[in-house]
């Protein structure tokens, strides 16, 4: 039996003070003052204690570009970042776009024994946005969703196709929303620091159209959708108006969306090359009022881990992304709570409920009953971010150097404490 003793547990719907009993990898209790002969007793006396962490949407390399990160080195930068949970896309090398692959990554989370890793499936056959993968049987070998993250659905036809089929498994469809024929071959957000910059520019009208796009179709199939890292402020609008009217539709951002801008690419810093692209102050203004308003329903990492000799290239030719699983609490701890603009119960909710309720996963809320997965937090430890201390093998990130508050410091997998 362990006790967290003298904490503050930060559900979505409360925060209390309280110790939390864990036994036999479940919460017994959640109460003040408990005294129990032979546990172990975790002084968490000025201490966050939150669910752990669920990430609806990661890349973890694995298989075929273990080079860039594995499922292994994966579950260790999750851990660090207070995740008991991550969901990865399926554009790995082969797509997972079949039941075998699924499996693959299912036992290897299993043999790795550390944060929870979901595999998400394909939308479509090798993510050639042609023909649809089989969805029963790869969520009877794990999947929790699917998706074709990085090769968005153009066909629109095949999109309403896979919503009606995925509906009859209770799958969720996570919808990369970019028009390709719009945002073309630009690397950066369209606008005056484009120019000034040289670099191609996406159009916001690249995300929106396409999330309105989604939106109608969901609509339509009376199906149920989750739009990926929103990024613009008309995105924001348009679910916004969806949700009123009573479309099922879900949808995240990423801590790089809230903040930083584009002013980011200004000194060609490749790391600031994010698919979609930084955008500027209003459009974070939006995500941040979307966030506190609840129309974006979740804060996902986008964690993309690249090498180091990827990165180096010029602007045009480095890929997209930028790791996230390991900075993500302390960046919306730093800029959303300590600036008054969220609770922490809605950290909770965004993080760590909310993904667990859109996904059907345990989780996300610390009760009796409830597996005891569990991120213990110092809310007042101040730190540098240096990504040659990172666990991921990717250390492409975008806030090298910035000063960050709030650090994980203890994690509980089904109870099982693990190393950070």
């Amino acid at each position: 039996m362990i006790i967290l003793k003298d904490g503050t547990v930060v559900n979505a719907d409360s925060i209390v003070k309280a110790d939390v009993v864990i036994e036999d990898g479940v919460i017994k209790a959640v109460e003040r003052d408990v005294n129990v002969y032979d546990a172990e007793v975790i002084d968490c006396y000025g201490k966050l204690i939150f669910p752990g962490f669920i990430d609806m949407h990661c890349h973890l390399r694995d298989p075929g570009q273990t080079y860039k990160e594995d499922i292994e080195s994966g579950s260790k930068a999750a851990l660090a970042g207070g995740y008991t949970a991550v969901c990865c896309m399926p554009n790995t090398k082969p797509p997972i776009d079949n039941a075998a692959l699924v499996s693959y990554v299912r036992t290897k989370s299993n043999e790795v024994g550390g944060a929870e890793i979901y595999p998400i499936g394909c939308i479509t056959r090798g993510m050639e946005g042609k023909e649809l993968c089989e969805y029963g049987m790869m969520k009877a070998s794990g999947a929790v969703a699917i998706s074709d993250d990085g090769l968005p659905v153009q066909n629109g036809a095949v999109m309403l196709n896979a919503l009606k089929y995925a509906k009859t498994f209770g799958l969720t469809v996570i919808s990369h929303s970019e028009d390709k024929t719009i945002s073309g071959n630009g690397v950066v957000n369209e606008g005056e620091n484009a120019t000034a910059s040289g670099l191609r520019g996406i159009p916001r009208s690249a995300e929106s159209a396409a999330i309105a796009r989604e939106v109608l179709l969901a609509e339509e199939a009376r199906a149920s959708i989750h739009i990926a890292h929103v990024s613009t402020a008309q995105s924001v609008d348009i679910i916004r108006n969806a949700k009123k009217r009573g479309v099922s539709v879900t949808c995240e951002t990423c801590p790089h969306y809230f903040s930083a801008t584009d002013d980011e690419i200004l000194s060609y810093n490749t790391n600031a090359k994010i698919n979609p692209p930084l955008r500027t102050e209003s459009d974070v203004e939006a995500i941040i009022a979307g966030l506190a308003d609840g129309t974006i329903d979740v804060i996902a990492t986008d964690h993309a881990p690249h090498h180091a000799d990827e990165k180096r290239r010029e602007f045009d030719f480095a890929p997209f992304g930028t790791v996230g699983l390991e900075t993500a609490f302390s960046l919306a701890y730093t800029n959303l709570v300590m600036n008054d603009v969220l609770s922490l119960s809605d950290v909770a909710r965004l993080m760590s409920k909310k993904p667990a309720e859109i996904l059907g996963l345990p989780g996300g809320e610390i009760k009796i009953g409830a597996r005891a997965d569990i991120a213990v937090i110092d809310p007042d430890e101040e730190y540098t971010v240096d990504p040659q201390a990172f666990k991921s093998k990717g250390k492409n990130t975008l806030f090298d150097g910035w000063r960050l508050k709030g650090r994980v410091i203890k994690v509980f997998v089904g109870g099982v404490e693990k190393e950070i």
